[in-house]
This record gives C-alpha cells, structure tokens and sequence, in this order.
C-alpha cells in the first residue's frame, strides 16, 4: 500500500471521526467507528510487526479494543477511563493464554507478546474519541481534532521526507485546529484548537516517520491497518488534552 493511499485512508478515517461526533443518538455512531478502527487495526496489526502467530494475536487485540470502546460507553460517571487498566489487564492476560495455545514450538515468543501488548495499547486508545465525545466541549473537541488530523494526514502524502514532512504535518494542524476552533467557539476556543492541532500534528508525522520504512506495510492488511493506527492513538491524545487545556 503506497504511503498517498495510506495517508488517503487516514483523512477518510478522520473525516468519519468527525461526523461521528454530530450524528444522532450521539455518541452512538461515534462508539460505532471507534469500533471500526478497532477491527482496521486488529487486522493488520500482526503483519506490520509480523509476529509469529498472527490469528491469536488479532483475536486478542480486536478484544481488548472492542472492550475499551464498550466500557468507556458504559462507565455511568466520571472518570469514564477508570476501568481501562483492568481492561488491559486482562486483555494481556488473554495474550499469555493465546501464547500458550501455540502448538508451532512457540517461536519468537518475546517478540509475539510485546508485539500483541503493543497492539491491545493501540486498539484501546480509540476508546479516547468516545471519553472526549463525553466531556463538555464533546463534538466540538472531537471535529476540531479529527479536522486536524485528516489535514495532517494529507500532507503526509506530499514528496517530503524525514523531519520536514513532520514539520508540515504539525503545522498544518496547528493552522487546522486554531481555524476549526474559531469557527465552534466559544465550546473550544483558538488556543485550544491550536494545541489539540500541535498535538494531533505529532501524533500523525511522528507515527509516519516510524513507520514509513516498514516493507510490511507493502501488504494490503498491513497498509489498512497502518494507516488506521494514527486516528486510534490520537483518540487518547485528543481526551487528554481536552481535561488538561480546555476543561
């Protein structure tokens, strides 16, 4: 999958991010796409790190992502993220346990279980779009975001390498987010905007300076699921700069 695909694929993620945030019975929809990018990124996940028992692996990152999503929706009160620990916990447990049912000698089993560990950490953080949907700033905190990062997506696909392609990518959503920002005020306002757009900025050129150089990601899953990592992360990132800059 070329890098213009990937970055094509992580602003039409985004964009669905957004609308998630507005359409009725909210935050249904948006629970409904957190968990799409749970599945995207369970499903490639094993092909990017290529780990060695790819079908364990998959089943149980889908779980702990799926389970993160699930319970942040139905955590009655604040704070809405406090049963996320547990639900790692349990879903590393889960990957022991499919280690153990390894009938191939069990092969490269360090790298299998950081590498599914990694995974359950990335699936679980799109559970941070359904925490910030929730907050007082809600759709607005969540469109100004996911705007700024399907800005920053698109330039990644711009012939720009190394710490230049980073560079534009921050910028651009900083000039992103202050923008969308103004335009929702007075429920986010410029500076805010600003700095959920440097964030997301980071977030999105950071993980496409890790990643650009995997040959993996030339497979179709490992693409998919590659480009549907920086709309998950963000997630987490966007719920905690909304608690600690705008609430």
């Amino acid at each position: 999958m070329s890098v213009s695909s990937r970055a094509v694929t992580t602003a039409v993620l985004a964009a669905a991010v957004a609308a998630g945030a507005y359409v009725e019975p909210r935050p249904l929809v948006l629970i409904g796409v957190a968990a799409l990018l749970v599945i995207l990124v369970s499903l490639g996940w094993p092909h990017i790190l290529r780990l060695p028992a790819p079908g364990g692996s998959r089943l149980v990152v889908l779980i702990g992502g799926l389970g993160a999503a699930a319970t942040t929706w139905y955590t009655p009160s604040e704070p809405v993220l406090r049963f996320l620990p547990a639900i790692i916990a349990i879903s590393i447990v889960l990957a022991f346990v499919a280690e153990m049912m390894r009938r191939d000698g069990r092969r490269q089993l360090t790298e299998s279980i950081t590498g599914t560990t990694a995974g359950i950490v990335v699936a679980v953080c799109a559970s941070g779009w359904v925490a910030a949907a929730r907050t007082d700033a809600g759709p607005n905190l969540v469109a100004t975001a996911a705007v700024a990062l399907a800005v920053a997506a698109a330039s990644a696909a711009l012939p720009l390498k190394g710490w230049r392609a980073l560079a534009v990518a921050v910028g651009a959503a900083i000039v992103t987010g202050a923008g969308v920002a103004t335009v929702l005020a007075p429920a986010v306002d410029t500076v805010s905007g600003a700095w959920t757009g440097g964030v997301t900025g980071i977030v999105v050129g950071g993980l496409h300076l890790l990643l650009e150089r995997l040959p993996a990601l030339r497979g179709k899953l490992a693409g998919i699921s590659a480009a549907t990592v920086p709309v998950a992360v963000t997630g987490m990132f966007v719920f905690v700069v909304g608690r600690l800059v705008i609430l």
